[in-house]
């Protein structure tokens, strides 16, 4: 339901609107006039106005206009007579948010309310997403409990106080551009834009143009002055994301541009002084594309002044559950939902599985299950297919075991299975016996058939 304020100045069509909209459960003020809207607004804040064209004084439009400029999250509706339709149309230009005729039908009147309030609605969601996705990215909202992480955490404040170029590497969805977002709202220039770049996505033909702009009629399609991510980007971060996938030549060109800290557009003939700090991640192995001829070695030391290399989210399985508490919490407003936790079984499962895909990965499991779940704890049932599948052995596997091997996997499997009947299936309390992790424990459990809880 809304505030919706109507603005007309014959007072029966008022009333009429007035219980029409009462009755629906909307909170409703009127004025008779554009003046008297001005002097309602400011107190009562409406969510939409229903205003009509024609009004004396101050006309429909003018206070249409005087609307939207001054309180611009207030949706309008005009409502107009069959004469008029050509300025309701002006007006929805102008940002009304659509126009009735009159007599209005009352089911398309609260129809149109009904749209008109749902988009405002979604507008605010938005917003609200917007806010928390652009809000600075410090150091201690970056996840992570593990000795891996609270080394790199170490590493990262340190990096952050002074002004070098930092290379982060790291497989794809771990986290390299979140940790350069840390590093740049923990440092001096954090006030300064932080400018994205994925070297992978940018033509080879347009690289120049990108990095340092163009003037107007440099090329065929240089139709304006535009400025490249290097003045973008000045007195803030210049993040160059997966920069081991740049050609050569365009490797030629970065490198010329670190070393001499000035620009000059495609076409132009200024040289740009460029105040910048460079932060690059990849997903590659630069040591090798380097002995391999595919990364010049310059330009390599010019951006491994600073190194930070992020572990794999299977090398750090402690991380698994910190990790997947935080994106329940994250999601959990804009889905509309409220969780009380993870189960057991859909613990066992995250932290079972390999993550190819890193944290973004478990990022989309959990919203994913979060999605599909109808209850409020998140569980093994809710998770994709893919996390349930089981390493159990082929048959080919089973025919190549030596005697040896046989007796070894049948004694660990009978060991497990003792064990967990000793827990009374308590899968921490068995790890913690058998001396392995959870994870391990999972693992093999799953290797050896070993269904949930104690089997006998």
């Amino acid at each position: 339901m809304g505030k919706i304020l109507i603005v007309d100045d014959e007072k029966g069509i008022r009333e009429i609107f007035s219980l029409l909209l009462e009755e629906r459960g909307h909170t409703v003020r009127e004025a008779s006039s554009g003046e008297e809207a001005l002097t309602i607004i400011p107190l009562f804040s409406p969510d939409l106005l229903l205003l009509d064209m024609n009004l004396p004084g101050i006309s429909g439009i003018d206070l249409l206009e005087r609307v939207k400029r001054e309180f611009p999250k207030t949706s309008v509706i005009i409502m107009t007579a069959f004469g008029s339709i050509r300025s309701a149309v002006e007006a929805t230009r102008l940002g009304a948010y659509d126009y009735l005729e009159k007599p209005v039908d009352n089911d398309e009147l609260l129809l149109l309310i009904a749209r008109a309030l749902e988009v405002k609605e979604l507008n605010r969601r938005v917003e609200e997403l917007q806010e928390r996705l652009t809000e600075p990215v410090s150091l201690k909202r970056i996840v992570g409990v593990g000795p891996k992480m609270q080394s790199i955490f170490q590493a990262l404040e340190k990096v952050a106080r002074v002004d070098g170029t930092v290379l982060i590497t790291g497989e794809s969805g771990t986290g390299k551009e979140l940790v350069a977002r840390a590093i740049h709202h923990s440092s001096l220039r954090r006030e300064g834009p932080f400018v994205v770049v994925n070297c992978g996505a940018i033509p080879r033909e347009l690289v120049e143009s990108e990095f340092f702009g163009h003037t107007k009629g440099a090329f065929t399609d240089a139709r304006n002055d535009k400025p490249g991510k290097f003045e973008l980007a000045q007195g803030g971060t210049l993040f160059l994301d997966e920069v081991g996938d740049l050609a050569s030549d365009a490797q030629v060109k970065l490198l010329r541009a670190l070393g001499e800290r000035e620009i000059t557009r495609i076409g132009g003939t200024k040289t740009i002084p460029v105040d910048v700090r460079v932060i690059a991640a990849t997903n590659k192995t630069l040591h090798n594309e380097v002995r391999e001829g595919r990364f010049r070695e310059d330009l390599y030391w010019r951006l491994a002044v600073l190194s930070l290399h992020l572990p794999p989210l299977r090398e750090r399985p402690e991380e698994i559950a910190p990790l997947a508490q935080h994106f329940l919490e994250k999601y959990a407003l804009p889905l509309g939902k409220q969780f009380r936790g993870i189960s057991p079984r859909a613990l066992d499962l995250l932290e079972g599985y390999r993550w190819p895909g890193n944290v973004r990965e478990l990022e989309s499991v959990i919203y994913e299950g979060m999605v599909f779940a109808e209850g409020d704890l998140l569980d093994g049932k809710d998770l994709p297919e893919r996390l349930c599948a089981t390493d159990s052995p082929s048959q080919e596997e089973i025919l190549l075991r030596s005697p040896l091997e046989e007796a070894a996997w049948e004694a660990e499997a009978s060991a497990i299975r003792n064990t967990l009947r000793a827990t009374g299936g308590n899968r921490t309390k068995t790890a913690e016996l058998l001396g392995i992790s959870r994870k391990t424990l999972f693992n093999k459990m799953s290797r050896y058939g070993i269904k949930e809880g104690a089997e006998k």
